[in-house]
């Protein structure tokens, strides 16, 4: 079966094992993505995201920087089975030598600092999807989890948010919505010209997290054309947490968010956002290796090949064929 992944922190985590001193690279290492593993299940693309947590960094641009030039040069380093994209045709192409594509995007809009054109910057770089948030407010929005929590409810986009949506929508930068607040997400279906993304969101109705999305915003998404990764971290797919008083990541679990959004959206707004490395290790998918795991359980709850085609690719290749 082939895969693509919507979304993963790898590059970020390898950034910052380098920042303490310790060499990893991205063709084989002890992670939980790796393009080894990658290649074993059957990975046509993975998205990078270039990860930058606002209250470790004081100045996101330059660090994000430093993440790409670390992307470039593990896809050098790696040119024989892995190439870098930003149109759909790269990804045929690509296909077609044999190789995996790998698909750059940014998490944590203030990245850009407020700067139209340092977000045009990151686009030729060969930056193709940005979230406005990430647990933090920023010029852009506010996020539906924060770190610090609110004081009174969340907002949505702010004026300059706005600004930052219609401008990636003209570069030809997909928006994602994932960690943004429902407000912030409201305000996207409201604007928004183009179908756009939540790389790596569950379903609130399953797990009453605010990272989740409710169904109404299920449907408004799919409705725009948009696609949903679903998640496999623990607290955003069950609200019960096991004997051990942790919450497990189990493959059913992911499963039912997979057919609860099917059941909202329609079959085709559901793609696969792991958060790989971005997540704790209680998986029972420990790595992307495993990804036979949950083919067998969907099988099990009723999916058809077809089905399972495009949650595993299809959708989003699809997406990508119109957007990139």
């Amino acid at each position: 079966m082939q895969i693509i992944d919507m979304h993963c922190d790898t590059i970020s985590l390898i950034y910052q094992q380098r920042q303490l001193g310790t060499q990893v690279s991205l063709r084989n290492n002890t992670f939980q993505l790796d393009l080894e593993k990658m290649k074993q299940s059957g990975y046509l693309l993975q998205n990078f995201a270039m990860f930058l947590d606002l209250g470790k960094t004081k100045t996101p641009y330059k660090d994000c920087k430093k993440q790409i030039a670390i992307f470039q040069e593990e896809m050098q380093r790696n040119s024989d089975i892995i190439a870098p994209v930003t149109t759909y045709e790269e990804i045929i192409a690509n296909k077609q030598q044999g190789k995996m594509s790998a698909l750059m995007t940014l998490e944590e809009g203030e990245t850009c600092e407020g700067s139209l054109e340092k977000l045009k910057e990151f686009y030729l770089l060969g930056i193709r999807m940005m979230t406005f948030t990430w647990n933090y407010s920023n010029c852009l929005g506010f996020p539906a989890e924060p770190a610090k929590k609110y004081l009174s409810p969340p907002q949505g986009l702010t004026t300059l948010g706005i600004e930052f949506l219609e401008q990636m929508e003209h570069l030809g930068m997909i928006p994602d919505v994932s960690h943004l607040s429902d407000s912030g997400i409201q305000d996207v279906c409201d604007f928004a010209k183009k179908p756009f993304c939540a790389s790596h969101s569950n379903a609130r109705a399953l797990c009453p997290r605010g990272r989740n999305l409710p169904d109404e915003l299920i449907h408004s998404i799919a409705k725009k054309g948009g696609v949903i990764g679903v998640n496999y971290y623990g607290p955003f797919l069950s609200n019960t947490p096991n004997k051990s008083d942790y919450y497990f990541s189990y493959v059913k679990d992911i499963a039912t968010h997979i057919r609860h959004i099917s059941n909202i959206g329609g079959i085709s707004c559901i793609g696969l956002g792991s958060d790989f490395d971005g997540i704790d290790d209680k998986l029972e998918l420990k790595n992307c290796s495993s990804m036979g795991l949950l083919e067998q359980e969907l099988k099990n709850i009723g999916f058809h090949e077809s089905e399972i085609e495009k949650i595993f690719f299809q959708n989003v290749l699809n997406f990508y064929k119109e957007l990139l």
